[in-house]
């Protein structure tokens, strides 16, 4: 198992406290987790702030872009993988985007893995992009996926869709990466095609290990109807990560953070129909016997990645004390490496 942190790029306001973490914090989170072992370090993705967070706190959100950021990450480390958990990429043009993303591959030796969805609030999409207020978001995701891998595997690449359109595009260089990889986030059905049609795994967010082999059952089943080898697919989970010494403890921590407001945000998409018991049941909260427990099931569901993971915290030397933690009591059960306290 592979585990993964997520840093505070676009996270307040939404799971922590307005104001949150500068830009050195960010950073420092990540060369951090370098040095406890972690796997990848990634950064969630806002152009806008979402109207949600503007009626919770009076102050704006520093949200920091997460491709510059992981720049900036992958000159100071060395071994750390580089992930966008998630980008939001109806928000993005994807010819810059190509460029941006094969430079970040290059610049860090080929550490970048592209998490990429549709995006979990619509007002921030019309905000940004007005002209496409009406478009199927579903639809423009899949378009612009297809529009980067022309641009990262032809030397000269042209794209006629309904929403993206360009020809006679000679971008180079390409990523050092080939294929570079591209994991499809969310939790809905077309997420599970678009992973076993165009990427190279599927990132879903915050659901149980039952749902995780459905979800691997079924983008097998998409794969197999192309052609393709469903084991070239792989599967990473994004989840909340709140440890306590009791059960009670963890719960009251998670409760007192501002990550229950980002919960009830999701209520009428992602996370409708989810009580906060199960919600908690389905995310890495607990004691960490418990949470190793979770990480287990999952293991034995097929997932091999846990990344993005999302430490609750309400600063950010909380959240990091967290992070701490779990390198230290729950990934040396999973990796057979010991971490010194």
């Amino acid at each position: 198992m592979k585990f993964g942190i997520e840093v505070p790029t676009c996270t307040a306001g939404m799971m922590h406290p307005v104001p949150f973490a500068t830009a050195t914090e960010v950073v420092d989170t990540a060369l951090e987790a370098e040095q406890l072992g972690y796997h990848d370090a990634g950064g969630n993705d806002h152009l806008n702030t979402m109207q949600f967070v503007r009626d919770a706190w009076a102050q704006p959100p520093d949200y920091f872009e997460p491709l510059i950021t992981l720049s900036h990450i992958a000159a100071r480390t060395s071994v750390l993988r580089l992930t966008t958990g998630i980008m939001v990429l109806p928000q993005r043009e994807p010819v810059l985007l190509a460029k941006q993303v094969a430079t970040l591959d290059q610049l860090s030796g080929g550490r970048v893995l592209l998490g990429v969805a549709v995006g979990g609030y619509r007002d921030e999409f019309e905000r940004v992009r007005p002209d496409l207020a009406k478009a199927n978001r579903a639809e423009l995701t899949r378009e612009t996926i297809e529009s980067l891998r022309a641009l990262w595997e032809q030397d000269i690449a042209a794209y006629d869709g309904k929403y993206v359109r360009f020809e006679n595009v000679e971008s180079f260089p390409k990523p050092v990466q080939s294929p570079l990889p591209v994991y499809s986030g969310g939790n809905s059905p077309g997420s599970l095609r678009r992973a076993a049609e165009l990427c190279q795994g599927w990132l879903p967010a915050k659901i149980g290990p039952d749902k995780i082999a459905e979800g691997r059952a079924k983008i097998a089943e998409h794969a197999r109807a192309i052609g393709r080898d469903p084991g070239e697919i792989a599967t990473a989970l994004q989840s909340v990560v709140c440890l306590g010494d009791t059960p009670e403890q963890a719960r009251e921590t998670f409760l007192d953070s501002s990550f229950d407001l980002f919960r009830k945000s999701l209520s009428h998409t992602m996370t409708k129909g989810v009580g906060l018991d199960e919600y908690l049941e389905m995310n890495l909260v607990g004691t960490p016997e418990q949470v190793c427990a979770k990480v287990d099931a999952y293991q034995r569901a097929g997932l091999e990645h846990l990344t993005a993971l999302l430490f609750v915290g309400n600063t950010v030397e909380e959240m990091r004390g967290q992070i701490r933690r779990f390198a230290r009591d729950v990934i040396p059960a999973f990796s057979g490496r010991s971490l010194s306290k």
